[in-house]
C-alpha cells in the first residue's frame, strides 16, 4: 500500500523580500506551492513570480489583514511558513531599557496635553523645560527609558538626547542605524530593544521600542501615542506595527 510523502520542511527565511520579478527560482516555487495547498490558487508551480502569484498573495494579505503589496515580506513569509523561533529577550543595556519601558505602560498625561508628572520628567531628560509649550514627547520617552536603564548598570546612556525623532536618528551614531527596507528585507536585523523611528512627513515622526517580533510582526511599546497607534497620542502603550511601517529604520543602541 502506497503512503503519502511526508511534507517538506519550509524553506530558510529569504534575506530579501520575495516580490513580481524574483529570479530565485527554487524559492518561488516553494512559495507558490504553499499559496496552492491554502486554498489560494489554483497557481502554476513555475518559480515564475507573476501577476497570477503576486494577486494570490495580495488575497493572502486580504484576508489576513495585513498590507496589501503582493510581496513577501516578514508578516506574510510567517502566514505561509510560520513564524521563525522566536529570539530571546536581550541582556545588558537593551534588556534593562526595555524592562524600564515596560514599567511605563499605562502612564497618561494629566493636567493638559503633553502633560504630567511622568511626561514632564521625560521631556526634562533631553532638556525640554515643559511649563513652555506643548511639546511632543515619544523621542524623550525613549531617551528617558535608556537614562534609568544606564544608571541601573551604571554605564553611559547610549541615546543621544533629542526630542525630536527625525534629529534622534539624525544623531545616532551610523553603526547604530538599520534602514528601513534593509530591515524588511531581512528582518533578522531587527530585535527586542532597538528603537524605530518613522517619518510622518512635514519633519514630523514618532519612535518607540522594539519588544519582541511575533509571526512577523512588530510588538512594540511606545510614548506619546494612544491604542489606535496616532503619533500624537495621550500615553504610553504596547501595540503591534507592520515592518512596512517603519519607513526610516531602526536605532540598535546595543551595538
Amino acid at each position: 500500500m502506497s503512503t503519502s510523502p511526508a511534507p517538506l520542511p519550509p524553506p530558510p527565511v529569504p534575506k530579501r523580500a520575495v516580490r513580481v520579478g524574483d529570479t530565485r527560482e527554487d524559492l518561488v516555487k516553494a512559495i507558490q506551492a504553499r499559496l496552492d495547498a491554502l486554498g489560494l490558487g489554483p497557481i502554476a508551480v513555475d518559480g515564475v513570480f507573476g501577476a497570477e502569484t503576486a494577486s494570490a498573495v495580495k488575497l493572502l494579505q486580504t484576508r489576513r489583514g495585513e498590507i496589501v503589496d503582493g510581496i513577501v515580506g516578514p508578516a506574510t513569509w510567517a502566514a505561509l511558513f510560520g513564524a521563525p523561533e522566536p529570539v530571546p529577550p536581550p541582556a545588558g543595556i537593551l534588556g534593562a531599557t526595555l524592562d524600564v519601558a515596560g514599567s511605563q505602560v499605562g502612564v497618561v498625561e494629566s493636567g493638559g496635553p503633553n502633560r504630567g508628572p511622568e511626561v514632564d520628567r521625560y521631556l526634562r531628560s533631553v532638556g525640554v523645560d515643559p511649563t513652555q509649550g506643548s511639546f511632543a514627547w515619544c523621542a524623550a520617552f525613549v531617551h528617558w527609558c535608556f537614562g534609568e536603564a544606564s544608571t541601573r548598570l551604571a554605564v553611559p546612556n547610549p541615546c543621544p538626547p533629542k526630542a525630536g525623532c527625525l534629529a534622534l536618528w539624525g544623531a545616532a551614531p551610523a553603526a547604530t542605524r538599520i534602514a528601513g527596507d534593509a530591515a524588511f528585507d531581512d528582518s533578522s536585523l531587527v530585535h527586542a530593544g532597538v528603537v524605530f523611528v518613522i517619518d510622518h512627513g512635514s519633519g514630523k515622526g514618532h519612535v518607540g521600542f522594539v519588544a519582541a517580533i511575533e509571526a512577523g510582526r512588530l510588538a512594540t511599546i511606545e510614548g506619546n501615542t494612544n491604542p489606535a497607534g496616532g503619533r500624537d497620542g495621550y500615553g504610553v502603550f504596547r501595540r503591534q506595527r507592520a515592518f512596512s511601517e517603519i519607513n526610516i529604520g531602526f536605532l540598535d543602541f546595543g551595538r
